[in-house]
């Protein structure tokens, strides 16, 4: 007699913590819900794995029907599956960050219903998240204060071209402290990896400071992957 085997009650989701910096504040995309459970509540931008996707799959069309972003880097960071996080059942959620250079419209259009909007929201003004988003969102941020220290992750944030002044904002906001401006810029410096260009600020009412662009092709060959910020 053929044995049965017991059919799962549980499911598996996605949830991305997208990170971007924009007019010197570090923000997440959130999503303003359509439907129940948590209806009219922001939220991260989210949802089930279909059965013929893998997790990595699922997080990109997932992304890309909430927000209409596509083509972004994302990298898993946690696993979410405490007993009683969902109010349909058992689900387990792994959760994905990203960081994004923002410009243009910060209002994305989500291509779904279940999303009424997609907004670029401060860290520092987030509104009650619905499930345990605000959970998930600090594990994030508490991944990316780990690996600013090791890896170039804050360029992903920035425009091509920067100031030293913005790097330092960038590192500060996510380490969530205040940095020696001169010992900052002594450090940073020094790794090599900056490209000082000949070009200066355009459009401020202040001293034009110099513009830099991250050297990749230095930072491979010098570093590898990791370096001591």
């Amino acid at each position: 007699m053929k044995e049965v085997l017991p059919v799962f009650n549980s499911a598996v989701s996605i949830d991305c913590v997208l990170f971007g910096f924009d007019g010197g504040e570090l923000k997440i995309l959130l999503i303003e819900r359509n439907e129940e459970p948590f209806k009219d509540w922001w939220a991260l931008p989210g949802n089930l794995v279909g059965e013929d996707e893998s997790v990595d799959q699922s997080a990109s069309r997932i992304l890309h029907e909430l927000t209409g972003l596509s083509d972004v880097y994302m990298e898993q960071y946690y696993t979410f599956g405490d007993v009683g996080r969902h109010p349909q059942g058992r689900v387990i959620s792994v959760a994905y960050y990203a960081m994004l250079r923002l410009g243009g419209d910060k209002a994305l259009k989500p291509l779904t219903t279940y999303a009424k909007k997609a907004q670029w929201i401060n860290v520092r003004e987030l509104p009650k998240l619905g499930f345990d988003h605000q959970h998930i969102f600090d594990k994030g941020l508490e991944k990316i204060k780990r690996r600013i220290k090791h890896l170039p992750i804050a360029f992903e944030l920035l425009p091509e071209k920067f100031t030293l002044t913005q790097v330092q904002n960038v590192y500060e906001l996510i380490l969530g402290k205040k940095l020696d401006k001169r010992n900052f810029r002594k450090k940073i410096l020094s790794f090599g990896v900056l490209k000082e260009l000949d070009e200066k600020q355009k459009g401020v009412s202040f001293r034009a400071a110099t513009l830099y662009k991250f050297d990749k092709r230095k930072y491979a060959k010098l570093f590898g992957k990791e370096i001591s910020f």
